[in-house]
Formats: C-alpha cells, sequence, structure tokens
C-alpha cells in the first residue's frame, strides 16, 4: 500500500477510470457481438455507425488502441457489405 497521500489519491482514481474504461470497453464488445451476429442487412446498416462512433470515441480516449478500433472497424464493414 502506498505511504505518500498522492499516491493513496492516485490509486482510488486509478480505480475509478479502470471501472469507468470496462463499463465502456464491455459496451462495445456487446454491440460488436450483436453487430456481427446479424444477418439482415437494414437492421446490420443501422447499427454500423453507432458501433463506429462508440468504437472511436473508445480509441480517441486511449481506452483501446487507434489501430484496434480500425481493425474492428474494417471487419465490421466487410461483415454488413457481405450480407445478402
Amino acid at each position: 500500500m502506498p505511504h505518500h497521500s498522492s499516491s493513496k489519491k492516485r490509486v482510488r482514481q486509478d480505480d475509478k477510470k479502470r471501472l469507468h474504461n470496462r463499463y465502456y470497453k464491455k459496451t462495445a464488445r456487446n454491440a460488436v457481438r450483436d453487430l456481427r451476429a446479424t444477418s439482415d442487412k437494414g437492421e446490420a446498416e443501422s447499427l454500423l455507425p453507432k458501433v463506429f462512433s462508440m468504437l472511436d470515441r473508445l480509441a480517441r480516449k486511449n481506452t483501446i488502441h487507434k489501430k484496434k478500433a480500425a481493425n474492428l472497424k474494417s471487419k465490421l464493414a466487410k461483415h454488413v457489405n457481405s450480407l445478402g
């Protein structure tokens, strides 16, 4: 355990940030999973911008790496375009 008050505060802040990031990462993962499970092209096309904005927001805040977001967006776009 830390001894300095600033270190104690940093631990508190890190715990709070970890929970916050975990919630938004999990929400985005669920949205990606739901989009991949969709077989209706119209529904998938309506979900795509929402999922893209989630991933962009996580990448902008450095919760996920920007290239991971780009890779996910690319794969999701390919999936939606392949639907018939």
